[in-house]
């Protein structure tokens, strides 16, 4: 009995070890940038690292004087993210609930296509859709970037949606079929009420996604529709030398609606990555 409980409480405090070091580790960068904008130059990158400083809100002054166009871009992100963030989650719920309720061998055979054109690297569809954007006048709008967020995210969209709508169960829909009620109405009044958490974790990931690009708002973009962090990167690449306390003041409060959001929806984003794993 004492090695099975010496052996438990060893699993036990291996687990302990595991969660605390991922946490450390995942944590550590986020604190560095947040510690590094309330610091003078001269103290960010001191040998040892101080965890006590003199607390200094100058960078957020500079950045506020010195980069006007970062808030600019803060609201083209947001824009942008909420745009693509509606249009995907509309997309990926009809398209899910037509996988889960519609079996055909061409949608399955689709279905699988979403799949494989998502596992291909975002820089390969890049370069050849530059040009056509190029020659249409899409470049640098809103619109153009929404479309290919939405686009990219709407394969893992609806494959999570169709994982919710597997959980409701279809008698509901036969159910209300059987009181008149036709396809459209079943859909708006059953189906996508009760798949609004699904909705709500594809939300997240694309949300979260296009917050974060860089690669798709770099190419497409050069002066109206900039994101902060291509903003982020042309200070670091800044001719007159990086105000690195400039730098983590912007990309401290570019971390802040993001983490923000996370907070408020993290249960809905373990639904979506846990659904389907339970069979009702």
């Amino acid at each position: 009995m004492l090695n099975n409980f010496s052996m438990k409480y060893g699993i036990n405090l291996l687990k302990a070890c595991i969660i605390l070091t991922a946490i450390v580790w995942s944590i550590f960068p986020i604190l560095l940038i947040i510690l590094s904008s309330f610091k003078r130059n001269n103290d960010i990158f001191s040998t040892p690292f101080k965890f006590a400083f003199e607390i200094t809100f100058e960078n957020y002054t500079n950045l506020w004087v010195n980069w006007p166009i970062f808030f600019d871009s803060l609201f083209n992100s947001l824009m942008i993210t909420s745009g693509a963030t509606a249009l995907t989650i509309a997309v990926s719920a009809f398209a899910g609930w037509a996988y889960s309720r519609c079996h055909d061998r061409y949608l399955t055979w689709s279905a699988f296509g979403l799949i494989i054109l998502r596992l291909l690297p975002p820089i390969v569809i890049t370069i050849p859709l530059f040009p056509l954007a190029n020659f249409f006048g899409f470049n640098d709008t809103y619109g153009w970037l929404i479309f290919l967020y939405a686009t990219f995210f709407i394969s893992l969209g609806s494959w999570i949606m169709k994982a919710f709508f597997d959980q409701v169960p279809i008698e509901l829909e036969e159910s209300a079929q059987c009181d008149g009620a036709n396809i459209s109405q079943t859909m708006r009044f059953i189906s996508f009420p009760l798949g609004v958490p699904g909705m709500i974790a594809t939300g997240v990931f694309v949300f979260i996604h296009s917050w974060n690009d860089y690669l798709f708002a770099f190419i497409f973009s050069t002066s109206k529709a900039k994101t902060a962090p291509v903003i982020l990167s042309e200070m670091m690449g800044s001719a007159t030398g990086v105000d690195w306390g400039v730098v983590f003041a912007a990309a401290t409060i570019q971390l802040v609606p993001i983490a923000v959001f996370f907070i408020f929806v993290q249960k809905y984003l373990i639904e979506g990555l846990t659904a389907g794993s339970v069979k009702g």
